[in-house]
């Protein structure tokens, strides 16, 4: 795959976790935060293909938003949190989907287990960013920890059928040409 394919790619897959991201905000007023439907992009990317496009578009799709969005002061935290979540899952998970098995119930495991470790870096994170560096306090960081797992759950949700759907058509949109034969 050419350079200019895989920067449009990363651009196309920040673009989809900006918009997802922001599509639907639900406010956590206690922290200033929200939860959303962005990390079911980020788990689609890292999954798809692998653990940079996870960081790329965990990480800057993710952060995007928060500026776009009116919450800058979670971006910087945003851009490493997410950043890290999209390099784990893709760490965990992508390997299992580069297999030729179509619908392989070890893909749809190592997903899961790949959202789970992802997801769960990412809930430990913005509550330590919320509690401490942030300094809204314990209590009120706890209170976003079940939207952020319900979060999760829902990225997993759509990401692991989605993925699974279009695994096929990725493998064959980056598959190298063959050169043709000459008699």
């Amino acid at each position: 795959m050419t350079p200019t394919r895989r920067l449009t790619r990363l651009a196309l897959l920040i673009a989809l976790t900006t918009v997802a991201t922001m599509a639907i905000r639900v406010p956590a007023p206690r922290t200033g935060g929200y939860i959303n439907l962005g990390d079911s992009v980020v788990y689609i990317s890292a999954l798809l293909f692998g653990s940079r496009a996870g960081l790329v578009a965990g990480g800057v799709g993710s952060a995007l938003a928060d500026l776009l969005g009116g919450y800058s002061a979670f971006a910087p935290f945003t851009l490493i949190i997410k950043g890290i979540e999209g390099v784990l899952v893709g760490t965990v998970g992508w390997p299992a989907f580069q297999r030729r098995e179509p619908r392989s119930h070890a893909a749809v495991g190592m997903a899961l287990l790949a959202i789970g470790v992802g997801g769960a870096w990412m809930v430990l994170g913005y509550f330590v960013a919320e509690a401490y560096v942030l300094r809204v306090g314990v209590g009120a960081a706890a209170t976003e920890v079940p939207g952020n797992v319900f979060q999760v759950v829902g990225g997993a949700i759509v990401a692991i059928p989605v993925a699974l759907t279009l695994r096929g058509v990725v493998r064959r949109s980056t598959a190298q040409p063959t050169s043709p034969r000459r008699p």
